[in-house]
């Protein structure tokens, strides 16, 4: 299963384990001698025609079994009276993410018991709650291998992913958006004010895509890119701007802003006056040209955001259409 974190994810599918089963006639003596042959048993699954109805865990089963009455009153008779008949039941096919968030929702007492797995429906076999724990921790580690180490949204390679999967959306607009003047920046203060900076649009960015459910990632540097599954981008376009270009000036020290004579080494190596930084927003869409491959997208935006570059102060152009502000 490929899921919105791509490739890193896998299914639950991916590491159960075929264990012994019963039938729900069976009787309780004959579940503590599988227990008792099986010391590292934690469960016995009951199934019914194949598909699984019940969990009787080691634990539980000898609780009930050594109270005062417990032997003489269940050992005899059927098994499901000391099964757990709502045991967590997942899909072969979820995902190891859902799979833990479920399995750590249930109660104390059920926290612990080994997550029953069906594939078409029929039993299938178990996870354990350590196996699901590792698999959980090495996906978020390789994961992390996935994500700027700055603002740890998806680097590049998620980003190509992304961009993959978006080709084939009935309707998408691709946001492509670079700091002017940010290298300027930082050989004036310095790359951990620059950080700060791109932090500084990373939580922006945060607001206005993020926070609506739309795939955001960072390239490098000063470049990100959102990905907005409709055509809708002018007011997303100009709050980010809004707020961006509301906000810059406190990163800069108060007597800079006001010399008109400070003048730094640009990137032609000559000395310019100080500019201060500006935000491009390239955009593109499918709603009047059709893309065929993801190279064709990286293409186009790059060529959008030169045009974007050649107007001063932050703007945002979609496709041809001219939305300097």
């Amino acid at each position: 299963m490929v899921t919105e974190i791509g490739e890193v994810e896998t299914n639950i599918g991916k590491i159960v384990k075929k264990v012994p089963y019963i039938d729900p006639s069976v009787k309780n003596k004959e579940v503590d001698k599988m227990f008792t042959a099986n010391p590292n048993m934690r469960g016995i699954v009951v199934v019914h025609h194949e598909k699984p109805i019940a969990h009787i865990t080691r634990t539980h089963f000898y609780q009930k079994i050594g109270t005062l009455y417990g032997y003489n009153l269940f050992m005899g008779r059927e098994s499901k009276l000391l099964a757990k008949t709502n045991p967590l039941i997942v899909d072969y096919f979820q995902s190891i993410t859902e799979v833990s968030r479920l399995a750590m929702e249930r109660e104390e007492e059920d926290l612990y018991d080994d997550v029953i797995v069906t594939k078409d429906g029929r039993f299938s076999g178990v996870v354990s709650i350590r196996a699901l724990l590792m698999k959980s921790v090495e996906i978020q580690v390789e994961l992390a291998s996935f994500l700027n180490p700055l603002s740890s949204l998806p680097g590049n390679h998620l980003i190509n992913e992304k961009l993959v999967e978006t080709i084939s959306l009935e309707q998408y607009s691709i946001l492509y958006f670079d700091i002017d003047f940010f290298k300027t920046y930082n050989d004036l203060y310095g790359f951990n004010r620059g950080d700060k900076v791109l932090l500084h649009l990373t939580e922006i960015l945060k607001r206005n895509v993020l926070h609506f459910g739309y795939f955001l990632g960072h390239i490098g540097g000063d470049d990100f890119m959102a990905i907005i599954p409709h055509y809708d981008v002018e007011p997303i376009c100009q709050k980010i701007i809004e707020e961006f270009d509301g906000t810059i000036p406190e990163f800069y020290d108060s007597d800079h802003l006001s010399d008109p004579t400070l003048k730094i080494k640009g990137r032609s190596g000559q000395m310019e006056n100080i500019s201060i930084m500006s935000l491009s927003i390239a955009v593109i869409t499918n709603q009047e040209q059709h893309y065929e491959v993801a190279e064709e997208l990286s293409d186009r935006v790059a060529a959008v955001k030169r045009d974007c570059k050649k107007y001063k102060g932050s703007c945002y152009i979609i496709d041809k259409c001219d939305c300097s502000k």
